[in-house]
């Protein structure tokens, strides 16, 4: 075999890329860039500070507007046929310089809580975003009179808004108080959303909606842009003026007229659609987006026109956040930026057309999943098919990232191949048959065809993202059952509601309303052998459901829905309760009377007894007294396995598995910020208490007690709540001082709540959830601590926190029982959540070393004593005082902490040897239920 050494040939030649296409690719770096950092964001969004503002800012302030700013200024050349000048284009280049400048400033000082380089980063958004617009205002007053000039307009218009937009935002970033925080944040998204992104949106939609179809543009289409300026102009000043200074109804008159200007310039839209249907993801993305962004706005403006305050409205907006960012903004970046790229980057008919192949690729699966999964995601529905939704929705969009770097190396390629030209002969033939030259499938130098979504193999991918989409919803549903209801009881079949009356072939329906921990009516007399339809409405502001003894249920009510369903023929009294954890011990029950009719020969109307078998849950069998449903009869929502307490299983002296790890004592000093931004997320984990026990615990942050949170007086905290679980939560931070009726509010599965205090005062200080009832909440592990330095505190060698609270156990792996916790006798003490935790793993110190050791007894029932066994205190801090210090007159010491329920303080003490010492409450009872632990002090 001869080897072949001679050179390779060496490859065709790249086509230079045109001045555009190179301007394009460097300017529409940035936009990529932050869409990137998006991602990232939003796949660690649990554990990066600020994560909700991050995403929106990201995406809105960073790729969008670097977005809008190349791509109006690339419109305005193109509808006034302006030639682009050296010193135009350098211009344009430090703007877009300064902006994203300005982007990471502000980005970089709210993650790190510094307002000055928020505020730099504000004024420098403005600066750049004013100074776009006007050099787009100075080129349209230079050009000749164009047809569509009025787009640019739009452009101008939305320039100049958002500096307002900007000034906002730098002020909510001082701080404001509850009163003015919202108000000011919807005039904000005015501003930048509403103004900044719609109307570029709604200016550009006008001419290159119909470049997308591929067909002609409505001969109105002109004057029906310049309707719509005005009245989305005339809309954004009204609403946002009523934001600030009148009421929530009058700020959606402006909202409507807003509203309305969109809806002029869809009718001609929606002409132009139906002459050449949407086929491409391009047009998809684009038309999706309108669709989230009209449907998002109509829901707004109910919001607000039956919103009597704004405390009521702030409690209902966020509905639209994720609609609006990401189904419209997000939407329409891509849609347009997939029809866009190719064509500026140009090279020719097979570059163009290879480029948007690639960036076309799962057109149908993505536009159906995303919006699909959207929707899944607003709607309804258990936690844990929000977060799959939302997981698939990103998915959607984040495949747009690959897509652009194949589509690039695609037209890479394509410029490589030299172009050669169709011969008379090849044009005859496609006019023979009637084709565009360009349409052909096999010829390589035209590359392929673009795929457009319709057809068979269209529709199947449909169906597969749909399939997808189902089986998400099944899920979610089936891994958290008693979201719809089931799993709750015996079958309607096993214990039916009839006995043994006599059918009367009538139907009788009654409205039932939980409210307030009740049902109201909480009685229902049925007309004996009637058959009953419950239509029940939660009008609280938590989860609530329906349970029967029948085993018939409303299945779980979100807060503002309703459902209807069947009874069955009404014979016997029937007893009803809500299965949420500690709503029925709170009263919430309801009770099923027949009145008139007969059974077994017997009137009911004469007080006649029921017949036997008449089911359970009668109030003969259940005892009720005042308190209904204090048993654990069929269907129960408490313990209705009838499974043994976990408390048959715990052993004291037992010692934990080796994978066991304690839960950290030690406290961080505070750090030198003086705005804390936290994201607390509520999440149901089966969680071990003490060795061999289980119980499925509601925490905060993942963790019973909660993450706990340090600072020093005067420091501003901006708490977002999470509700990850599958029932109404809420949270009270006794460490601020405020009205509770807003920020303390229990809010439902998959919301979200930003609390904002300051400390004012020192001490360590209980948080907890204060949805009622109150005490299954914290019993069940929703409580955590704040510490607060107390001015010139001196530094120790060691510094502890120990949060003492009990366990009321149910059966293994459940939830707490609601009769045991009634009784105030709790099965463990424990410090830090776990029971002894602190002798398998002793606190370490040395000798001679200073420890200062921070208590909270968080209850819900019991307080502590603190003590530690061979050791005293000679610094007690209690309730933000100094109880005892060093050097006191009388040579005082102190031998307890002692603490009423949700009291804390902090002891400090050296130890003289090395040794064991324990420490405990010494409500001695308590300690021998878990509240013990060891310092193991080496010399």
């Amino acid at each position: 075999m001869k080897l072949d050494l001679s050179p390779a040939a060496p490859p065709a030649p790249l086509r230079p890329l045109t001045d555009r296409s190179a301007w394009h690719l460097r300017a529409n770096a940035p936009v990529v860039a932050w869409l990137v950092a998006t991602v990232v964001v939003a796949v660690g969004h649990r554990w990066i500070p600020a994560s909700p503002w991050l995403l929106v800012h990201l995406l809105l302030l960073g790729a969008v507007t670097n977005a809008i700013c190349v791509w109006s200024q690339h419109f305005t050349d193109a509808l006034l046929r302006r030639r682009i000048t050296p010193a135009s284009r350098r211009w344009q280049v430090a703007r877009l310089v300064l902006l994203n400048g300005a982007v990471a400033a502000t980005v970089a000082g709210m993650v790190t809580a510094t307002w000055v380089v928020t505020l730099v980063g504000a004024v420098g958004v403005g600066v750049a975003v004013a100074a776009h617009g006007t050099a787009l205002w100075l080129q349209s007053r230079q050009a000749l009179a164009a047809r569509f000039a009025i787009c640019v307009g739009f452009y101008v218009a939305a320039a100049w808004l958002l500096p307002f937009g900007a000034g906002l935002g730098a002020t909510l970033a001082r701080g404001l108080d509850e009163g003015w925080h919202t108000r000011v944040v919807l005039a904000h998204a005015g501003f930048n959303l509403l103004g900044f992104v719609g109307l570029t949106v709604m200016g550009t939609l006008m001419t290159l909606w119909p470049t997308m179809l591929r067909t002609k543009m409505a001969d109105d289409a002109p004057r029906a842009a310049r309707t719509t300026l005005a009245l989305m102009l005339v809309g954004l000043a009204g609403g946002v003026a009523a934001v600030l200074a009148a009421s929530p109804p009058v700020a959606a008159v402006g909202l409507a007229t807003y509203l309305a200007g969109i809806g002029v310039s869809v009718r001609p839209m929606v002409t132009a659609a139906r002459r050449r249907p949407p086929a491409t993801f391009a047009t998809w993305s684009a038309a999706c987006a309108l669709a989230w962004l009209v449907g998002s706005l109509a829901t707004l403006v109910g919001v607000l026109a039956l919103s009597g305050t704004w405390e009521t409205a702030a409690a209902r907006v966020g509905i639209v956040t994720v609609p609006l960012v990401a189904g419209f903004a997000a939407q329409v970046l891509l849609g347009a930026l997939t029809y866009l790229v190719p064509v500026v980057l140009g090279g020719g008919p097979a570059a163009v057309r290879s480029t948007t192949a690639v960036l076309e690729r799962g057109a149908v699966l993505r536009v159906v999943l995303f919006d699909g999964a959207l929707a899944l995601f607003v709607l309804p529905a258990p936690s844990l098919v929000h977060v799959l939704a939302s997981l698939i929705a990103l998915g959607a969009l984040v495949a747009f990232l690959p897509l652009l770097v194949g589509a690039l190396r695609v037209h890479r390629r394509a410029r490589r191949t030299p172009f050669v030209p169709p011969t008379a002969e090849d044009v005859a033939a496609a006019h023979a048959l009637g084709q565009d030259l360009r349409a052909r499938s096999g010829d390589a130098r035209q590359g392929p065809p673009v795929e457009a979504v319709t057809g068979p193999r269209r529709k199947g991918l449909a169906v597969a993202a749909l399939s997808v989409l189902l089986l998400v919803a099944a899920g979610g549903v089936a891994l958290d059952p008693a979201a719809l209801g089931t799993g709750t009881g015996a079958s309607p079949t096993e214990a039916g509601a009839s006995g043994a009356v006599v059918p009367t072939g009538r139907t009788t329906t009654v409205e039932v309303e939980a409210r307030d921990m009740r049902f109201f009516p909480a009685t229902i007399e049925v007309p004996a052998g009637d058959t009953l339809v419950l239509v029940v409405t939660n009008t609280d502001s938590t989860v609530h459901d329906l349970v029967l003894d029948t085993g018939a249920t409303s299945g779980r009510l979100a807060p503002g829905t309703t459902e209807t369903f069947e009874v069955g023929v009404v014979g016997r009294t029937v007893d009803g309760w809500c299965s949420i954890v500690g709503h029925r011990q709170m009263g919430m029950v309801l009770t099923i009377e027949p009145v008139g009719g007969s059974v077994g020969g017997t009137s009911l109307a004469d007080g006649g007894a029921e017949p036997d078998g008449a089911g359970a849950g009668s109030d003969s069998e259940a005892g009720h007294d005042g308190m209904a449903g204090m048993d654990h009869g069929p269907g129960g929502g408490d313990d209705a396995s009838g499974a043994p307490s976990a408390a048959t299983d715990l052993d004291f002296m037992a010692t934990p598995g080796d994978d066991f790890t304690a839960h950290p004592a030690e406290l961080a000093p505070a750090s030198a910020e003086t705005v804390h931004r936290v994201r607390l997320a509520v999440s149901e984990l089966v969680t071990e208490v003490a060795p061999g026990v289980t119980q499925t615990l509601w925490t905060f942050g993942g963790t019973a007690p909660g993450p706990t949170l340090r600072g020093k007086v005067g420091d501003r905290f901006e708490i977002t709540l999470v509700n990850d679980g599958t029932i109404g939560h809420s949270i009270d931070f006794h460490a601020g001082a405020l009205a509770p009726d807003r920020p303390m509010r229990t809010i439902a599965p998959g919301e979200e709540l930003t609390y904002t205090f300051t400390a004012t005062m020192s001490g360590v200080w209980m948080y907890h959830c204060s949805t009622m009832p109150m005490s299954a909440h914290i019993a069940n592990g929703m409580f955590g601590a704040v510490v607060i330095d107390p001015p010139d505190l001196p530094a120790v060698d060691r510094e502890y926190l120990l949060v003492q609270s009990e366990y009321y156990l149910g059966q293994q792996g459940g939830e707490v029982d609601m009769d045991r916790l009634a009784t105030g006798d709790p099965d463990v003490v424990a410090f830090n959540g776990y029971a002894n935790q602190y002798d398998a793993a002793p606190l370490p110190a040395r000798v001679g070393e200073r420890v200062r050791v921070w208590v909270l007894a968080a209850g819900p029932n019991r307080g502590t004593a603190f003590h530690v066994v061979g050791g005293q205190f000679d610094t007690v801090f209690s309730e933000g005082a100094y109880r005892l210090r060093p050097g006191n007159a009388e040579a005082g010491g102190s031998q307890v902490l002692g603490l009423a329920v949700a009291q804390g303080g902090f002891v400090e003490l050296a130890f003289p040897e090395a040794g064991r010492y324990p420490f405990v409450t010494h409500a001695m009872i308590d300690a021998e239920r878990g509240a013990h632990g060891f310092f193991a002090v080496t010399g």
